[in-house]
Parts: C-alpha cells; sequence; structure tokens
C-alpha cells in the first residue's frame, strides 16, 4: 500500500519527466537530443558521497548548442575539504547554491527524455539515481552513452580503463577548465564528436550502435 500511495503522490515535475517518454523517441543520431553531461561530487562512494554541482550542455543536429547548456551548484551538508583542490568548489563561498532536490528537479525539466552521455556514465548516473532516492523518487528513465564504452568500438583499441585526460590527448582536445562540471562536460561533447566521427570513417554507423555493449564493466 506503501508504494502505491507514493506513486500516487510523485510531485508534478515528475510525473512531467516521465510523461515526456510516452511519445515516439528519435531512432537516427541527427534528431536525437544529447544531453553531455558531467558531476562534480564529493568523493566517489556513491552511497555516502554527495554531488557539488552538475554541469551539462546539448547536442542536436550533429551541433553543440551552448546556448542550451545547464549548470548548477548544490547546497552542501556534508564536506570534504580535502576534494577542493580538485574541484575549486567551497562548502560556502560567493557562489550561488541550491538545495538538492530543487537541484535536480531543475536538472530533469532540462534534461527531458534526452539522451545522456557522460565519460563512465555509471558513476554520474548513479550520484543522480541517490539524490533521486532521498527524494522518493524512481532512478532516471533516459538511455545513456559511456564515451569510455563508445571509444572501445573504435578499430583496433583495447578493452581497457581510458581516463577523459588520456582521450583528450589522444584526440587532441583542449583540456579548458578540467574538473569543473560544466567544463568537462563540454570536453566530453567534443570526445563524443570525435570518437563519433571516427566511427563513421571506419564503417557505416547507425543508432542503436551507440548503445550496443558487448560485455558490461564496474565503474573503472
Amino acid at each position: 500500500m506503501i508504494s502505491i500511495f507514493k506513486h500516487k503522490n510523485y510531485p508534478p515535475f515528475w510525473k512531467e519527466y516521465v510523461a515526456k517518454f510516452k511519445t515516439k523517441q528519435p531512432k537516427t543520431i541527427k534528431e536525437t537530443r544529447f544531453v553531455v553531461f558531467d558531476t562534480e561530487t564529493t568523493g566517489l562512494d556513491i552511497a555516502q558521497d554527495r554531488i557539488l554541482s552538475i554541469g551539462a550542455v546539448s547536442i542536436f543536429n550533429q551541433v553543440i548548442d551552448v546556448g542550451d547548456s545547464f549548470e548548477i551548484y548544490l547546497k552542501q551538508n556534508e564536506f570534504k575539504n580535502e576534494t577542493v583542490e580538485i574541484h575549486g568548489i567551497l562548502k560556502e563561498g560567493s557562489i550561488s547554491k541550491t538545495p538538492e532536490n530543487k537541484a535536480i528537479e531543475k536538472f530533469l525539466n532540462y534534461l527531458g527524455d534526452s539522451v545522456l552521455v557522460a565519460h563512465h556514465a555509471a558513476f554520474d548516473i548513479a550520484m543522480l539515481n541517490g539524490a533521486l532516492n532521498r527524494m522518493n523518487l524512481p532512478k532516471l528513465k533516459n538511455k545513456s552513452i559511456d564515451t569510455g564504452i563508445l571509444y572501445k568500438k573504435l578499430e583496433g583499441k583495447k578493452d581497457n580503463h581510458f581516463s577523459l585526460d588520456v582521450l583528450c590527448k589522444e584526440f587532441n582536445i583542449p583540456k579548458h577548465d578540467r574538473h569543473t562540471a560544466s567544463g568537462d562536460a563540454f570536453i566530453t561533447a567534443l570526445l563524443f564528436f570525435k570518437i563519433i566521427s571516427t566511427l563513421k570513417q571506419q564503417r557505416t554507423l547507425h543508432y542503436s550502435d551507440l548503445f550496443r555493449v558487448s560485455n558490461k564493466r564496474g565503474l573503472i
């Protein structure tokens, strides 16, 4: 009875988000809106750590639309000083911060039914799902693409772990604003384009090829 009660009382923003998946989804790369995103977090423990910021940029009609971007910083109840050196986000500071539940609501409004893209996406998606769980909401419904896995579809690439820094070097991508959510999202969007372009040179690339995974790996 409790689960039924919760289902009937989901907040309006969640119902609007879910409703977007009832319409027919695009089946070509050109027609699909991709949302390339990244999270900065207090650490790598999915259960204990929290999201500090979310950055995202959209890709539609094979163009990165910087005018359709997203950036938000979250208020912190839990904080780790030792991670500030990496992401540069202070617990207080001058940056305006939003409560976690409101930040997630805003991101879902921006995201809609788009396809999520991230480097080592499993971690970022797990962090978002953790926040949704604390809001008594289900997991994300969006399809997702991991640029680390997509890279392994290229001819001659070994099934191994590739960091974003390594792939930036390989594809000659400038690392401006590295280790900020928005900066890493834009870098990942460039990487996504580079991989897609190379795949198209090697063979005919279909929309479904982006999601086909031969074997699943962990977060690293």
